[in-house]
């Protein structure tokens, strides 16, 4: 439902009452006139948001029904005070811990409460930078191998083949030694899934067609063929005995710190599947639209390649390359800013709350779009613009303050450490060896559960 957020009429801030509380709302858009529109914005909800914040300002309501609101917000204070200053009112929604969990399970991604912390407190540690350097030496091999039979000299589509690099680097990283075919049947199911998850929430009102059909079941079935999969190669690990010093070895080792007790093995399955959608999705749309920029900014893309030589020039070491690599972080991060692959996110206030002046109800659906928080000019000069030189000396510490490509507070992402080593050390093995040319200067978009690139096509000339 908040991808979906779309028009309508010019009211100003409403009451309603709720016993002898009263509440009041932003600007309000019509649920009718929202169902005419239903199918465009499930195909893509981003020009309908973007047209209703130039139109009501930077934050705007929904009511649904008698009692629901929905709030629609670019503005950087609302981010900052439901994810940050008082996140402990605002827990993830009925769209994450309700429609995810019935494909992904209950982890990091979908979970709420006590049982999140205790989550993430355990996970935290495999994810500690020491513990990622551990991965780097692999993830390079699995990036060199991949990238080793580019396509020269001629256009070929960029997400198809950044893509296949994410989830091998995902997949490599947490079980080391893979089967090909298992991995391509998962990869298979986790996009079936996704597509179907994605009609589900933008249109609720076909929620009971989608279960007497059948869609709702055989998804869960695709679900269940996930554990499956994931359950046999945890299995074969714990009885073989072995240690390969990847993510799943990291993840049996951990201890809850009150029973000293490893996760129950089904609990481990729901976040590996969780770690395969975070962590392989998002860095394929980051480096498909990173390339695409620097292949359409030459400029910069020589900026890139002259920090990665000099680099080079000083020290062999592949840890100590990715400490080097300012410029081409920046890189990444402008990118990330036009393009934040988590484009969107929610939370319910668990309690009634003042938000923007506007006094709001107990389970208040309210969504951030990064997406048009990272372009608002309200933070950002000239915010269609593809400038590095935002995330560099003090320009940084200000462009920090409105940049939410991993989230922030409690719940930022837990693998940013992982998805950063990646993108640099792709956009180090590739622009070091090539020079990138994209076909077009506009690339089109598809607001997923992630902000997925669409028509990226480039060509890759040897240096």
């Amino acid at each position: 439902m908040l991808q979906s957020l779309t028009q309508l009429p010019d009211f100003l801030n409403y009451k309603t009452m709720s016993g002898n509380k009263k509440y009041n709302y932003p600007k309000q858009l019509s649920i009718f006139r929202f169902l005419l529109k239903a199918e465009s914005i499930r195909k893509n909800p981003i020009p309908f948001h973007k047209k209703y914040f130039d139109k009501f300002g930077d934050t705007f309501s929904l009511k649904i029904g008698k009692t629901k609101h929905v709030i629609l917000s670019r503005d950087n204070e609302v981010a900052e005070y439901i994810l940050q200053k008082n996140q402990k009112n605002y827990q993830k929604s009925e769209l994450q811990t309700k429609f995810i969990s019935k494909y992904l399970g209950k982890g990091l991604l979908t979970a709420n409460g006590d049982f999140w912390l205790k989550q993430r407190r355990l996970i935290q540690p495999a994810f500690h930078k020491q513990k990622m350097n551990q991965l780097v030496q692999n993830m390079n091999q699995t990036i060199i191998a991949e990238l080793q039979n580019l396509p020269e000299d001629k256009l070929v589509a960029l997400f198809p083949i950044m893509n296949q690099l994410a989830f091998n680097v995902v997949a490599k990283s947490l079980f080391h030694i893979l089967i090909e075919e298992e991995m391509s049947r998962l990869k298979i199911i986790i996009n079936d899934v996704q597509n179907f998850l994605i009609k589900e929430i933008r249109l609720p009102y076909k929620a009971f067609w989608f279960k007497i059909s059948g869609q709702i079941k055989k998804h869960q079935k695709l679900a269940l063929e996930t554990d499956t999969i994931i359950q046999k190669i945890v299995e074969e690990r714990i009885n073989s005995n072995a240690k390969h010093n990847d993510l799943l070895d990291m993840l049996l080792e951990t201890r809850y710190e009150d029973i000293g007790e490893a996760m129950p093995t089904q609990q481990l399955i729901d976040e590996i599947k969780i770690l395969f959608i975070a962590g392989h999705e998002t860095s394929a749309n980051a480096m498909t639209f990173t390339l695409h920029l620097l292949g359409n900014h030459p400029e910069i893309q020589q900026k890139v390649f002259e920090e990665l030589i000099a680099i080079q020039s000083q020290t062999n070491d592949v840890v100590e390359q990715l400490q080097e690599m300012t410029y081409t972080n920046a890189v990444i991060n402008e990118s990330m800013r036009l393009y934040p692959p988590a484009w969107i996110t929610d939370r319910e206030n668990i309690e009634d709350d003042t938000l923007l002046g506007f006094h709001i109800k107990e389970k208040t659906l309210i969504g951030v779009s990064f997406y048009e928080l990272h372009r608002n000019p309200k933070y950002w000069k000239n915010p269609s613009d593809f400038n590095p030189e935002r995330f560099l000396g003090e320009q940084k510490k200000e462009s920090n303050k409105y940049f939410y490509p991993f989230g922030v507070g409690p719940r930022m992402c837990i693998g940013l450490g992982f998805a950063m080593y990646e993108m640099s050390l792709t956009l180090s093995y590739i622009i070091k060896k090539y020079k990138v040319t994209s076909s077009k200067k506009d690339i089109d978009i598809n607001p997923l559960i992630t902000l997925k690139p669409v028509g990226a096509v480039v060509t890759f000339s040897k240096r």
